[in-house]
């Protein structure tokens, strides 16, 4: 696990809190603009920020994501100017918080999975999330991330079996994902009842911090999820609202999160 995630978990705990892994996508309403909603999920409490970056078939997003997608698609977003533009300006103004990178294996494979790695790194990404990565094929992408430095972050989905997933663990980088849900990312009224078991599971075999996501919207879910878990990703609450009021409407619904990650 990188230093900084590490450190990052490691002050959340230490102020007796769950640490919040802030998703906004990279572009949207443009590239300057998404700096600032990067920018204001900090302020609001974010411990780490995960920078989507669009791609035309998002198979793990929900509708309020893939609308953030194609906003940011159209606003001229790529992988090469994620790094080039928003990775750097993240970077200035939130310079003690991790930057994780979401997107799918298709724009790292275009771009080179080595360059990739090379770019992430000097650019100022700290690790790297492809939910469309399978475990098993993930060893060419994981070594060339390791030698750069750049951890490869997985993913457990609700119907990985407790073999698997101790599978997974073993091999983390940076942290676990649990995924909270079946389906695609969005805000859900209610969280499956097996959620903290699961996570229980995972949390016992893994040796990086544990964090769900998906379906997380609110402080209570935060509350009942930080639990059993070191953090909670939040994405579609956040992505929706500064889409509707911008970067300060961002800013609130981290810090309502946070009050739900106390402990």
């Amino acid at each position: 696990m990188s230093g900084a995630i590490a450190d990052a978990f490691a002050r959340a705990k230490a102020r007796g809190e769950g640490a919040l892994v802030a998703y906004a996508m990279a572009g949207d309403p443009d590239l300057p603009r998404s700096v600032d909603v990067f920018a204001a999920c900090v302020e609001g409490g974010a411990d780490i920020l995960e920078i989507g970056v669009a791609f035309s078939d998002p198979i793990a997003d929900g509708p309020v994501i893939q609308g953030a997608s194609e906003r940011a698609l159209k606003a001229g977003s790529t992988l090469r100017r994620v790094l080039d533009e928003v990775v750097p300006a993240v970077r200035e103004r939130c310079p003690q918080t991790p930057l994780v990178v979401m997107t799918y294996v298709n724009v790292i494979m275009a771009l080179g999975e080595e360059r990739y790695a090379k770019l992430a790194r000097e650019r100022g990404v700290t690790g790297t999330i492809l939910p469309d990565l399978p475990p098993e094929e993930s060893l060419s992408i994981r070594e060339a991330f390791d030698r750069e430095g750049v951890d490869l972050i997985p993913l457990c989905a609700p119907t990985t079996s407790p073999k698997r997933a101790e599978s997974i663990a073993k091999d983390a980088r940076g942290f676990v994902y649990c995924v909270s849900v079946a389906g695609v990312t969005g805000m859900r009224s209610q969280l499956p009842a097996d959620l903290s078991g699961r996570l229980e599971l995972v949390r016992r075999v893994s040796p990086v911090p544990v964090v769900a996501g998906f379906g997380i919207s609110s402080a209570e879910h935060a509350r009942v999820v930080g639990a059993h878990a070191d953090g909670v990703v939040v994405g579609s609450a956040i992505v929706r609202a500064a889409q509707a009021d911008g970067p300060s409407a961002a800013r609130q619904v981290c810090a309502d999160i946070k009050r739900g990650l106390k402990r």
